[in-house]
């Protein structure tokens, strides 16, 4: 178990969007937020209080956790010198990085001298099986986006929360590293082996009730050219009864690949229920989320309204106003 409470650590991250991470367990995890750690020429800012590891471990931090997603997820050479100096003050270190903190031997020699412990979130534990498409029993519902973050993940965890609240019966299925360090579990997928992701998505949303709903993490976007794969795998793998298209308007371009233009939710809306259809055909898209964060209240209830007008499906920011239209629409069902 990875112990809490946290020491946030943002790095030299270039942006807000590269801190997805540490901004997730802020935000569904606020408990677990002590402060923030920030490198000379970092760009991201989580309004958490900024502290030196020895101000962190006096207020009660246990753990830093690595809460920058960089492309590629590599350690450089800076970051290991400040992942080196919180083992030696008492810090456990947390990671979902691609590049393992097991790989790195200094990091490994501290911890070892030190008795601390290293935990790898974006390590596969389980030998998961090739999909087999059987269809089973409950109802899934999956977030794809026109890019990558662009509130997938908190999508399904804000719908999660007014379920709970409901006595509803649901479970969030995290797939992603920072889905995996807000719940404690779930499935690495980026990490699985490309002829396995889609049967561990099986694995992670097995047989259950009738009435239950799975609500599984979306990844990457079936049109980014980087990331595509791992969308498709959470498609055809978790069967999905319910798409919910998630798209962030104020984007030039997609993410990392300034050449590509995002597209529209109607190409989103079509692609994703052609793949679905083929291991569910019964599959339909139940409403939008949209990520409003660079928008003032104005200009979000403009948008969501002129968009809920053209799609014909409700349309919400879940984070600003709430999931309750999205469970609806989500029971509406059957």
């Amino acid at each position: 178990m990875i112990k809490t409470p946290y020491l946030l650590f943002l790095g030299d991250a270039p942006d807000q969007l590269a801190a997805k991470v540490a901004r997730g367990i802020r935000d569904w995890r606020p408990e677990f937020a002590i402060g923030q750690f920030r490198m000379e020429g970092c760009k991201a800012d989580l309004g958490l209080p900024d502290m030196t590891l020895e101000e962190a471990r006096e207020a009660g931090a246990e753990t830093m956790v690595i809460g920058v997603a960089n492309r590629g997820g590599v350690i450089s050479p800076e970051w290991r010198h400040v992942l080196a100096e919180a083992l030696l003050k008492g810090f456990d270190l947390a990671s979902g990085l691609h590049n393992l903190l097991a790989d790195e031997p200094e990091l490994v020699e501290i911890a070892r001298a030190e008795g601390r412990e290293l935990h790898d979130v974006r390590v596969p534990e389980v030998d998961y099986p090739i999909a087999n498409g059987r269809k089973r029993s409950g109802k899934r519902c999956l977030a794809v986006g026109t890019d990558c973050s662009v509130g997938k993940m908190y999508t399904a965890l804000a719908m999660d929360a007014v379920m709970q609240e409901r006595g509803l019966k649901a479970s969030f299925r995290a797939t992603g590293q920072t889905g995996i360090l807000i719940t404690g579990d779930g499935v690495p997928l980026d990490a699985v082996v490309a002829d396995f992701m889609a049967g561990a998505v099986e694995w992670l949303t097995p047989d259950n009730d009738p009435d239950h709903w799975d609500l599984i993490e979306g990844q990457g976007s079936l049109f980014h050219a980087s990331y595509s794969g791992v969308t498709l795998a959470l498609v055809h793998g978790g069967q999905p009864d319910a798409l919910i298209l998630c798209h962030e308007p104020t984007r030039e371009h997609m993410r990392g690949l300034p050449d590509y233009a995002l597209p529209s939710l109607e190409e989103l809306r079509d692609l994703s229920l052609l793949l679905a259809a083929r291991v569910n055909p019964e599959v339909q898209v139940i409403g939008i989320s949209i990520n409003t964060q660079h928008m003032s209240e104005d200009e979000a209830a403009a948008y969501l309204a002129e968009v809920e007008a053209e799609m014909g499906l409700p349309t919400v920011d879940p984070f600003r106003n709430g999931a309750d239209r999205l469970v609806d629409a989500l029971i509406a069902l059957g």
